[in-house]
């Protein structure tokens, strides 16, 4: 049976989650962060225990993002995650998204989805903001992909891409000895530290 997370699936469907990041195949999550978003997230279940879990995030007005979609090993290659992805899918259209991404190693099962491959520099910086965390973030080898939904596009403010958001910063060459005047001021908020007067008396209250 397919249907909306509780509050109350949290921390199971955390484990399975985390189990399969430990594979390296997606980001671990936290309870906090897990808590916040267990709307995002539907679950199947299997005599009363949940075995499989995806999440769908809104990126913008017209994008949405598949993501946690994981299954506990006893359950798999029993088409639980194609069921899983379909409900994110439907729950998409019900939003009025257009377009439903995955970043993914999973290409032939996306594939089979109608999932097509995209560049990764044509999403949104938004989809990028997990990426800190992420051990793979210098060298992150997983595949873009996006299905087109059967829904009106809507006019929508388009988001920030990571191109348009990378800015090209002046490189600073410190100045060869000798270049200023000893008279030179220094630049404000740059004020010198005077140097100790030795030629006081001496008095330290003795």
């Amino acid at each position: 049976m397919i249907r909306r997370a509780h509050i109350r699936d949290i921390a199971q469907l955390g484990r399975i989650i985390n189990d399969c990041a430990e594979l390296g195949v997606m980001l671990h999550r936290s309870l906090e962060d897990l808590y916040e978003h267990a709307r995002d997230f539907h679950v199947i279940e299997d005599e009363g225990q949940i075995v499989g879990v995806c999440g769908l995030s809104i990126i913008w007005a017209d994008l949405a993002e598949v993501y946690a979609l994981a299954i506990v090993p006893s359950h798999r290659s029993k088409g639980l995650g194609r069921k899983l992805v379909q409900a994110a899918i439907e729950d998409a259209q019900e939003l009025g998204l257009a377009r439903l991404m995955s970043l993914t190693y999973e290409r032939a099962f996306f594939k089979k989805l109608g999932f097509e491959v995209v560049d990764r520099l044509d999403l949104p910086m938004k989809v990028w903001s997990e990426c800190a965390g992420c051990p793979k973030n210098q060298a992150c080898d997983e595949i873009a992909m996006i299905r087109q939904l059967d829904v009106p596009p809507i006019h929508a403010p388009k988001p920030a891409s990571p191109l348009s958001t990378m800015v090209e910063l002046p490189i600073l060459i410190p100045p060869a000895p000798g270049s200023f005047p000893s008279d030179t001021p220094p630049a404000p908020g740059l004020a010198l530290e005077k140097a100790p007067d030795n030629s006081s008396d001496g008095s330290s209250g003795d």
